[in-house]
């Protein structure tokens, strides 16, 4: 079953290059940087996870998160760490998917 996985992150090149790099045939992966990404794309699909970067202003990942809470009961999300900057993105999205991997489906 194909897993449906939003990625947002601050800078849309550092998200692009994530998904160009993951090749990913089973995942299918849409991306955006703000709220109104969010909102649009949950509107056009299901989405199983949303992995966020930490380039996001805080108040904007709070924002963002409450607005996914209010229209799924089932999208998961995962933060990524300030610390380990854009080098840490890939690393990062590839541990959650890993890990979504081993879910049952």
């Amino acid at each position: 079953m194909t897993k449906h996985v939003l990625l947002l992150g601050k800078k849309g090149v550092v998200v692009a290059d994530v998904v160009q790099a993951l090749n990913r045939p089973d995942i299918e992966i849409y991306t955006g940087t703000s709220e109104n990404d969010v909102l649009e794309v949950f509107s056009k699909h299901t989405i199983d996870t949303v992995i966020m970067g930490a380039g996001l202003d805080i108040e904007d990942r709070l924002t963002i998160i409450r607005t996914i809470f209010a229209m799924s009961d089932s999208t998961t999300i995962h933060m990524k760490d300030f610390a380990s900057g854009q080098q840490g993105m890939m690393p990062f999205v590839q541990a959650i998917l890993t890990g979504l991997d081993s879910l049952p489906t």
